[in-house]
């Protein structure tokens, strides 16, 4: 590490680990914990080298125990195109550009019509998301 960082860097990464050590997580509290001083790192506008270098590796251990130990299960085409629009403040009458009519809008929502290729593509390329999202 001392080859990497320069002695100040290196102090203050080390004084992150001996707040909250990199070590691996052995539980979903110990997963909680983690996640917390992950918030309050990407919630600062600017981070020093050695948070950037923490931030990096306590990621990668976040990342190694949730492969392992959470599972996320399969959402719907449907109710991520929910989620999307709730997130940006969309209604039914904003996607009438991307379905086509409202009609469409309104049978794709309440599950009554499969989104189709075309819409999936508009959609997908208006969220700035893979297709995959809405397919399933």
């Amino acid at each position: 590490m001392a080859a990497i960082l320069d002695k100040t860097t290196a102090k203050e990464y080390l004084a992150l680990v001996r707040a909250f050590p990199l070590v691996s997580i052995r539980d979903d509290a110990h997963l909680a914990e983690a996640l917390n001083v992950t918030d309050s790192l990407l919630d600062m506008s600017k981070r020093s080298v050695a948070e950037e270098a923490y931030l990096g590796a306590l990621t990668d251990l976040i990342e190694t125990y949730e492969s392992a130990h959470v599972t996320i299960p399969p959402v719907s085409g449907v109710a991520a195109l929910r989620y999307l629009m709730a997130e940006n403040g969309l209604t039914q009458a904003d996607l009438v550009s991307l379905l086509g009519t409202p009609s469409i809008v309104s049978e794709v929502l309440s599950g009554k019509r499969r989104l189709a290729l075309a819409h999936i593509t508009r959609l997908a390329e208006h969220f700035g998301v893979p297709a995959d999202v809405f397919i399933g």
